[in-house]
């Protein structure tokens, strides 16, 4: 193996192989070759709630790259494999049909617990492209300005010879080395007579002094009374004298961690630097000779590391391999004689927990291996094993699975089990639950500037956008007149009492016509019967207790089979000893 190759490494015999890509091979005081390597996590790996973030269905092929790095030791590498970043331009079954194929697309923070898509993107757009105007024709105007487009800052036909220009220089280098001698934090930066002279004929002086000279009219007299102002010397610096020793460090060993990312070094090393500054500062560290010396280490350290190792196959016996003498038939894997998979012939012993071959029939497999719980007994046939190693997940779904009764319909999403691959315990996929607090200036615009938020109109309209900034700007404005005189509040006026009272007793109810005999009823508000029926799947209702199984998602038994109400209803109608009067009383009991 070589560096930037993506390998399998074993922690653990039991468990699933690790993905990881070695970024460079060292060798240890004692001669041991570790491997320096980024870490790619599984499915199995990550937080259930972050699963629901990827809904690809090839689960065992897809990997979460991570910027975790981590040393290894490289006698624990078991053999290659390929990953790549996932194209959408091909089909997922590519990535089946070839062995010891991985992709990934987003990824994993362990320390945040987060998972981001990659950063690998075109940008495409109004935002990142220019938009490209139409072809004028022969002879035609652009309607540009040039001079508004451009500035002028040096002109070449000036009068001044050569040697003049430098001596206007050395000048300005003169200037802003005395500058330097006069500031009390550059005198603690530069200490001595010689950093300063050097800090002072950095390119910041000479471009101020240049600018300066164009600006004057290239009059020498002009330009060095510019220098000179009314206050003292001009002093020009730029990001390299502006930065500390420490900050300097800071950054390097950002660099070191981070690369060209500048954005995660200022969040996470230099937060009170701009991001304008750190850049600047990047290609300025750049020009200097602490870059090209660690340059040139860089390079010897790389010439002195591993190129590649030769890693021998690993032929020790796996501990969780079992001995086809040492078990006895008629325990086999819990009972004797058990059934095998939907259309296979019984055989002794429990299958395979992955393809369900027959664990005593000597054509099935050559080796059997010990997988899952130690009390489960369950087991894998070599190919299957092989499988749970490399992709950490089984080809078919587990036994386990299906003699567990499934999921509660309403306790998972479209009414299906999910299932974590290689665990026979289901999951459900949790909603955020979310809360909105009105705040009080919001409150208060209600009232202040009804005018403009027109609640009800709004209501009525709810994809009509709102200007909140403009109703929030207006409040403000109008909160302190409003706070003088408080708005009034219009009064609800009620009747009386006695006057309702009087009211229904000159309109009694109109009396209802009783149903003709084996009819439905249709009673006011009461809904009439429909002819889909009344579904009834178990779920918990809000009034009566919860059992053990709708608490946990699990349905332990059918649920009894209830005949609609309104059908029991229409029954008792067609009953020649109900009388209108009962049958009401009887409708508003079951409504």
């Amino acid at each position: 193996v070589a560096a930037e190759d993506y390998v399998y490494f074993e922690n653990s015999s039991s468990n699933p192989l690790l993905i990881r890509r070695i970024e460079e091979l060292n060798k240890t005081a004692n001669g041991n070759v570790e491997a320096k390597v980024v870490c790619f996590y599984r499915r199995r790996d990550i937080a259930t709630t972050l699963i629901a973030l990827t809904t690809l269905p090839t689960i065992h092929r897809e990997l979460f790259l991570s910027r975790q790095l981590e040393s290894l030791p490289a006698t624990h590498i078991r053999g290659k494999c390929c990953v790549t970043l996932l194209n959408e331009t091909e089909a997922l079954k590519s990535y089946l049909d070839r062995e010891d194929a991985f992709f990934y697309s987003l990824v994993y923070d362990p320390q945040q617990k987060t998972l981001l898509a990659d950063k690998g993107e075109i940008r495409v757009g109004n935002k990142y492209q220019a938009d490209i105007t139409d072809l004028l024709k022969e002879g035609e105007d652009d309607g540009r300005e040039l001079e508004k487009l451009e500035e002028k800052v040096w002109d070449p036909s000036h009068p001044l010879t050569e040697k003049q220009i430098d001596q206007f220089l050395v000048v300005a280098r003169s200037v802003g080395t005395f500058a330097r001698a006069l500031d009390c934090s550059s005198s603690v930066r530069q200490p001595s007579l010689h950093m300063s002279a050097a800090a002072a004929s950095r390119d910041i002086t000479l471009f101020h002094a240049m600018d300066t000279l164009h600006k004057n009219g290239y009059d020498m007299t002009r330009a060095i009374a510019a220098l000179v102002p009314q206050g003292g010397p001009v002093l020009c610096r730029d990001e390299m004298e502006e930065w500390s020793a420490s900050e300097a460090n800071l950054f390097e060993e950002a660099l070191e961690k981070y690369g060209k990312d500048f954005t995660d070094i200022q969040q996470d090393f230099l937060p009170w630097k701009s991001l304008t500054s750190i850049i600047e500062y990047y290609y300025m560290w750049k020009t200097t000779d602490r870059y090209v010396q660690q340059k040139r280490l860089k390079a010897a350290e790389a010439e002195s590391k591993l190129k590649q190792v030769y890693i021998p196959n690993y032929n020790k016996p796996n501990p969780n391999q079992l001995s086809m003498n040492s078990v006895k038939p008629g325990l086999v894997n819990g009972a004797g004689v058990l059934p095998g998979a939907p259309g296979q012939p019984v055989g002794l012993g429990r299958a395979c927990e992955s393809c369900y071959s027959e664990y005593l029939r000597s054509t099935s497999s050559y080796q059997w291996y010990s997988w899952g719980p130690p009390n489960m007994q369950c087991r894998l046939c070599a190919s299957c094993w092989t499988y749970w190693k490399k992709y950490g997940g089984l080809k078919m779904p587990t036994r386990l699975d299906g003699e567990r009764p499934g999921p509660n319909r309403n306790m998972s999403p479209h009414g299906l089990p999910m299932r974590h691959s290689g665990s026979p315990k289901f999951a459900v996929k949790t909603r955020q639950a979310f809360y909105l607090q009105t705040s009080q200036l919001t409150k208060a615009a209600r009232r202040v500037c009804q005018d403009l938020l027109r609640s009800r109109y709004l209501a009525r309209h709810p994809y009509i956008p709102v200007n909140t900034a403009a109703i929030k700007a207006e409040c403000a404005v109008r909160l302190p007149d409003m706070s003088k005189k408080p708005p009034s509040l219009k009064q609800t006026v009620r009747k009386p009492l006695e006057s309702v009272v009087r009211y229904l007793e000159a309109h009694p109810c109109p009396p209802k016509s009783d149903p003709p005999r084996g009819a439905t009823i249709s009673m006011g508000s009461l809904t009439p019967i429909k002819s889909t029926p009344i579904l009834n799947n178990g779920s918990p209702t809000i009034l009566g207790k919860r059992s053990y199984e709708q608490h946990n998602g699990l349905d332990g038994s059918k649920p009894k089979i209830l005949a609609p109400q309104w059908e029991i209803m229409a029954k008792r109608v067609s009953e020649p000893s109900r009388t209108p009067s009962g049958l009401q009383d009887e409708v508003h009991e079951l409504d």
